[in-house]
This record gives structure tokens, sequence and C-alpha cells, in this order.
């Protein structure tokens, strides 16, 4: 941006500038960051105050704020110093609301002083949201020159898992064969679902340790069903036979290694394969990308051939699909062309041509993508890239275990993603939590299951 100021010698009473804002949600999570107000008020969507209406109120001196945008960006601009400012009150701003700050020239004083009206309405209907005077120190030289450079702030929070969450709550509460929640932090992940109608577990395990992981939690087990079975398999495997007989939709995963709970679900008799290969898939919610980003396969196949990679990629395609989301597949190599010394990227351009032949449905498949151009459409446009997938994918299709494990890792540890975890192919969504996961991340993979479970079923 190209500034220009108003020296104090060159500004003339009413002279009038002006800014438009649209305030978001953003906004006031930055302002609570820098000011240290974390008044709920502001910060939620819940209706607290009992009128009615939801919050995101805006806080006053945030919109106040607004002002001195105008009086330093361009009346009287850059050099200008306040010396006072008086506001009144009368309207709220919330988040999502556009505003106009106005400020007019009333008055130039000795010694560089002008003293300014000041007002914020709504850019809707001209409503006043706050009027007042400013009085600052005009500058006294021209200053012209480019914007200065300000860093990009990307606030933590995970927006898209809330959405999920919401979308979530009103489905009816997913019948859920939890195996082996015999440890506190696995135990307490289904108790938070299942507090936010998000599951109706049935606890799977040695009914003991469940009763003892419950009082470690003080948390009350009245209503809810405890199938008592000795041993993890034993467990995984009952498991198995609460969704052959229509009572459970859905498994979770307990206190107990994945190898455990998975073996008894891929025996061809008792199990719940149904044709596919299962492959896990992670939703993560990152901060600062405009919608969830799935990552595949990270915890079960650990070198999968074309043939399991054919698998991996419908498996998401179908939950993106369910979650609301366009599929666009990005299958990664180290490199966007066909090398044949990487295997990878001779599975990624074939991969790209059986969805271009109809053998994967439902989405876009393009490849070999390296990281930088599947997700940045810089990177894809600088290496002559112009699909739709490139610069924009949604799925990422990992060579094997140990790229999507790293990257999956990556995304949460270094760039504060958080990640929903599931294991498709199955008969029913199977959510496989760490026990290193958030609270948001064991909430987000029931809401992930239940909205794929009642979108396949519909």
């Amino acid at each position: 941006m190209h500034l220009v100021n108003r020296p104090f010698d060159e500004i003339a009473v009413g002279e009038v500038a002006e800014l438009r804002r649209l305030i978001t949600a953003d906004d006031l999570y930055v302002f609570a960051a820098a000011s240290g107000n974390h008044n709920p008020m502001h910060l939620t969507d819940s209706d607290l105050d009992g009128d009615g209406k939801m919050e995101r109120v805006a806080p006053g001196m945030f919109v106040a704020s607004l002002v001195s945008a105008v009086l330093g960006m361009r009346l009287p601009g850059a050099g200008t110093l306040y010396r006072r400012q008086v506001l009144d009150f009368h309207a709220r701003a919330h988040a999502g609301d556009e505003v106009i700050c106005r400020v007019e020239v009333l008055e130039k004083q000795p010694g560089g002083l002008v003293r300014l009206a000041t007002d914020i309405r709504h850019a809707a209907d001209g409503a006043p949201i706050l009027t007042g005077e400013a009085l600052v120190q005009a500058p006294a030289t021209k200053i012209e020159q480019e914007g200065v450079e300000v860093p990009g702030l990307i606030v933590q929070r995970h927006r898209h898992f809330e959405a999920l969450l919401a979308r979530a709550r009103p489905l009816p509460a997913l019948p859920t064969a939890v195996v082996c929640p015999d440890e506190a932090a696995a135990l307490d992940g289904a108790l938070r679902a299942h507090r936010e109608s998000l599951i109706t577990p049935i606890l799977v395990g040695d009914a003991k340790a469940i009763i003892a992981a419950a009082a470690a939690l003080q948390a009350d087990l009245t209503g809810i069903e405890i199938v008592d079975v000795a041993g993890d398999e034993a467990a995984a495997a009952r498991a198995c036979a609460l969704v052959h007989e229509g009572r459970a939709a859905a498994v979770m995963k307990g206190h107990l290694h994945t190898d455990a709970l998975l073996r008894p679900m891929v025996d061809r008799a008792q199990g719940l394969r149904i044709g596919r290969r299962l492959t896990h898939v992670f939703v993560m919610d990152v901060p600062g990308l405009p919608e969830p980003v799935m990552v595949t396969d990270a915890a079960i196949n650990i070198a999968p051939d074309l043939a399991t990679k054919m698998d991996i990629c419908q498996n998401a395609i179908d939950l993106a699909l369910s979650l609301g989301m366009e599929a666009r597949v990005g299958v990664l190599s180290a490199v966007e062309t066909v090398n044949p010394a990487i295997q990878s990227s001779i599975d990624a351009a074939l991969l790209s041509k059986m969805a271009e032949r109809g053998q994967i449905r439902g989405g876009l498949v393009e490849g070999p993508l390296a990281m930088d151009n599947a997700i940045d459409i810089a990177a894809a446009r600088t290496k002559g890239l112009t699909g739709k997938v490139a610069g924009r994918a949604n799925i990422l299709v990992v060579p094997g275990i140990d790229a999507g494990n790293m990257l999956a890792k990556q995304l949460a540890f270094v760039s504060h993603a958080e990640g929903a975890g599931l294991v498709l192919g199955a008969k029913v969504p199977v959510i496989l939590n760490s026990r290193a996961d958030s609270a948001m991340s064991r909430l987000a993979s029931c809401a992930v299951a239940a909205i794929h479970h009642f979108h396949t079923k519909a």
C-alpha cells in the first residue's frame, strides 16, 4: 500500500476520510490475545446473557481502535500521534459486521494540533456504533512511502472441527463399541463424546479396570453398558460381534495396541471388512487453511502397493464427500514429474490415470505432486502445474506410513493442527485415537465418524 500523509499545513477544516472494515471472529481472538481481555461475550457463539442472540460481540475498545487506523493511514496519516480521544458508544458490533470508520477535521489549533470528529457506523444501514472527538498531533512534514511490512498472523483455533461438531450434534448419538477403555485418558474421550451426544458408548473390556478408570476420573457410568471381556483381542472380537448384532454402528479404540484392535476386524469369517483394504485417514484442522486437510495412510498400511493406494484414495474420497468437501487428491512424491527411479512417482501417475478412467470415483486425483505444489498455489504455478488439484489438494496420499506419520505429526506439533483419526474400509467407521490426542481431537474423531456413518446410510 502506498502511504501519503497530510502535513499540518495542508490540512483544511472540513476534510473527511474513511475506511471500511469487516470484523471477523479472528480479529476478536487477536484482540483478546493482545489485550488480555478474554471476556467470553467476545469469544463464544453462545447466548450468555439470555437475550436470544449469539454473542461474538466486538469489544468496545477494539472497535474504537479502528479510529486510529483512519488517523494513522489516511488523515492526517503517517506521523500522527494521539493526544486525546472522547468516545460515546451507541450500539454494538459483532463478528461478521462490516463497519465504516470516518473522521472529519473540525479545527486546527496552535502547535500542530488538529481536532477531528470521529464516528463508526454499520455499513449495512448507517446505524451509529460510536461517536466522539479526537485531538491529535499532526505530522509537520510530508511522508510518502510504500506500506510498512507487517508480519502475517495465523489464529490458532480450530474452526473446521468446531463446524464438524456443530454439524454432528443434532444427529442421533452413534452407538459405539469402545474397546478396552480401562485407562483414564481412553475412557475420558468416550465419556466426553457421550456428554456431547456424539456417541452412545458400549464399554467393552475388563469391567473392574473400566470402573477403576472411571473412579480415577470421578466419572459416573450410570446408564452406560459395560461388556465384561478379558483380553485385548477378545474385547476387539466382541466389538466386531456387537456390530454384526446391530448393536454398534462404530468401534472406538481404547487402551490397546492398534494391531490388537484391527486383527479381529480382518478375520474373513467374523471380521468387518467389506472388500476394500482397511485404510487410515487423519482429518487435520490446520490453523490458517481454508478447509480441513486429510493425510492418508499414516497408521496402518506400511508400504502400500498400487492396489492398496487405490483403496486409500477411494476411502478418503468417500469420507471427504460425507463431510461436504470437494475431494481433491494430491498423490505425493518427492517430485512432480514421473521418475522411473522413484516408485511413488510412478504410482501417483497411475492413480491419476485410473481416476481419469473412472476406476477411482467421486473426486479429482492428480500426481505426482511434491508437498509444496500440492498445497501452495504459487508453488504449483511456478512449476507450471495448472490442474484443479495442484496447489489446492485437500487429500494428501503419502508414499508410505513413514511419510504419513511424519507429515501428520509435523502438522500437529509444528503447525498446531488437531487431527481426527478414522479407519475406513470396514463395515462401520473405526475411531482411532492416540493417548497423546487432545480432547478436541477425540471429539472431532467421533463427530467425523458420526457424520460419515449417517451420510453413507442416507
